[in-house]
């Protein structure tokens, strides 16, 4: 039971890391080619964020390290969120953005020079990711 158990969380989180990959990379790509937000990528090149290259590989594994810690957490938790999927999902990424996302950007923002709507952002695409993923695993792992 536990094996089955386990396989099923793997593979929904593998499932949820391809599909948070497109949403992400995809998103950013039509952001960035209609200069939809242009103003607001401009704080991006703030020597801040600029990478030396040699740490790129956690970027673009991000959508998979998030994909499998939430596909534990959903495993773990998933008894307590009731209703439709998408309910379901949405009431996941809320309790994770609210204990999870919360705590660190308020952190980041009291300690590291990036403004309010920057932070803002990134608590809104962590609730967006979260809340994917959790629909995901409603109908995958319910």
């Amino acid at each position: 039971m536990r094996k089955e158990r386990i396989k099923k969380m793997m593979f929904s989180g593998l499932v949820v890391g391809i599909i948070l990959s497109i949403l992400s990379y995809g998103g950013l790509f039509v952001a960035v080619s209609i200069k939809f937000f242009n103003p607001f990528f401009v704080e991006y090149l703030s020597g801040v964020f600029i990478s030396d290259q040699s740490r790129d590989l956690f970027f673009y594994t991000h959508a998979l390290v998030i994909s499998f810690a939430l596909a534990f957490f959903w495993d773990r938790f998933k008894s307590v969120f009731k209703g439709h999927s998408i309910f379901r999902g949405i009431e996941f990424g809320a309790v994770y953005s609210l204990t999870g996302l919360l705590p660190i950007l308020w952190m980041t923002y009291s300690q590291i020079d990036v403004s309010s709507t920057m932070v803002l952002s990134w608590f809104g695409f962590g609730f967006f990711q979260s809340s994917v993923a959790g629909i995901v695993f409603a109908k995958l792992n319910p």
